[in-house]
């Protein structure tokens, strides 16, 4: 199966969408109550919950037309995202090891793209 070039830019949409939801997450932890209607009322932890959600349905779109070898190291990107949100909206630094991370996740998405795209890949065929 060839990936469609939609369904890497669909996947580079869900990592920013459940980054996002992520960091609403963190958001929602923050006013964390163990009552019921507290918890109800957590607009955060709710809306991370349902872009999760979302994402999880459009990456099920994605992978039906695209290889995982392909689709699934770029959600590896989720992890950028989430570093330079958090620097942005909560402060938190960026290391030279969290910065040697996102380099290093740059790379490895790299290699495997080239990889795929190398002759005489070894496949798995069924036998008849």
């Amino acid at each position: 199966m060839k990936t469609q070039p939609w369904a890497i830019v669909l996947v580079l949409f869900i990592t920013a969408l459940t980054s996002s939801a992520q960091l609403l997450y963190k958001m929602g932890a923050d006013r964390l109550s163990f009552d019921l209607l507290m918890l109800l009322s957590n607009w955060p932890l709710l809306l991370g919950m349902l872009i999760y959600g979302i994402g999880a349905v459009l990456l099920i779109i994605a992978l039906k037309h695209g290889e995982v070898t392909i689709l699934y190291p770029v959600i590896a990107t989720s992890y950028i995202w989430v570093t330079l949100f958090s620097w942005i909206l909560f402060g938190e630094s960026i290391s030279y090891l969290k910065l040697m991370g996102i380099i290093s996740i740059v790379v490895g998405i790299v290699f495997i793209s080239f990889g795929s795209k190398q002759e005489g890949v070894i496949a798995y065929e069924e036998g008849v």
